[in-house]
């Protein structure tokens, strides 16, 4: 069985799983267990808790809407992996109502800080949320991303804006509440006492190429 994300959007999340699926198959040698225990904070139906179980893991996804995790219920028995498969309705700032600290050797924050009030605390509980030696993979909304699609759209106001605002939104109109440059997450992620692995960017071009010619051209 395929542990590739699925269905469509999975060619613009791929690079996120390839970097995912390294870093487990990383702690699994350093752990020397056959499968981690992984908490997907803000998991929503599963793009990365159910291929995560694919590998064998025991995922706990814990997320605010108990729609998507329906969604995440039955999308893991579609996979046969319901039972290494846990969803928790709950958010990162109340992670510990719903979860133990030092409880996973995996925490997953995908999507997750550019919504929370406070990212800081955010990134502390997730870190919390860690065994010793555990890893942590954080993903937000980037800046560079949002200035370059505003700019190639001829919205050049609102790419000045995004530079210029403390949360790195370009107007009224920006469903994004907050971006983050790639400096600003590392200062969370050293702030929370952890020591940074990689940084990644992804999707920065992605997102600016016509969905109809991602799903079709090879190797896209």
């Amino acid at each position: 069985m395929s542990d590739q994300p699925r269905p469509r959007a999975s060619l613009r999340t791929a690079v996120v799983w390839e970097v995912l699926k390294d870093a487990l198959d990383r702690q699994v040698k350093a752990t020397g267990k056959d499968a981690l225990d992984v908490l997907d904070t803000g998991g929503g139906t599963g793009n990365f808790a159910v291929p995560a179980a694919r590998l064998g893991h025991r995922v706990t996804v814990v997320d605010p809407s108990p729609n998507a995790l329906f969604a995440l219920e039955r999308r893991a028995a579609e996979a046969g992996v319901a039972d290494r498969v846990r969803g928790v309705q709950g958010d990162i700032l109340g992670l510990f109502d719903v979860v133990e600290r030092d409880g996973f050797d995996a925490v997953l924050c995908h999507g997750v800080l550019e919504y929370v009030d406070e990212p800081a605390e955010g990134v502390r509980n997730a870190v919390e949320a860690l065994r010793p030696s555990g890893a942590l993979s954080l993903l937000a909304a980037g800046l560079g991303g949002a200035v370059l699609a505003r700019a190639l759209a001829g919205h050049f106001t609102e790419a000045r804006q995004a530079l210029t605002d403390p949360a790195g939104r370009w107007g009224e109109g920006d469903p994004v509440p907050r971006r983050f440059t790639a400096e600003q997450l590392s200062d969370l992620v050293s702030a929370a006492g952890l020591e940074i692995a990689a940084v990644h960017g992804v999707r920065v071009f992605a997102d600016l190429v016509p969905g109809a010619l991602v799903d079709t051209e090879p190797g896209a």
